[in-house]
């Protein structure tokens, strides 16, 4: 596996990710989000800036996988629907794979 790049994983919405790096994004999200309220709770300031940042790098993260999948980022729209928005992440985004080759979004991730 080639090096991440996590500040573009995280930051930007340009670009494509596949199936691999978005479970790995998403764990790393995950990993965070736990360890922020284990250390300062669920109130205050701080926990709701991490969350935030939090969920701003889950909004890039998702951009990306969309585009690996040639949809627009906007179908992350989705996830606000409860459950409904969950089942279609892991199924959309975690486990179909992307478009073959080069589309509109830019290069196929897995190939070079």
């Amino acid at each position: 596996m080639q090096d991440i790049d996590f500040t573009h994983l995280f930051s930007s919405p340009e670009g494509r990710i596949n199936r691999q790096r978005w479970w790995i994004g998403v764990g790393i999200l995950f990993v965070v989000g736990i360890i922020s309220s284990v250390l300062f709770g669920s109130g205050g300031l701080v926990p709701f800036i991490i969350g935030i940042l939090v969920m701003l790098a889950g909004i890039m993260l998702h951009i990306k996988r969309c585009h690996d999948r040639d949809k627009s980022g906007w179908w992350c729209l989705l996830l606000l629907i409860p459950f409904v928005g969950t089942i279609w992440a892991v199924i959309d985004l975690g486990i179909l794979a992307g478009t073959p080759g080069e589309n509109r979004f830019g290069p196929d991730p897995l190939q070079g």
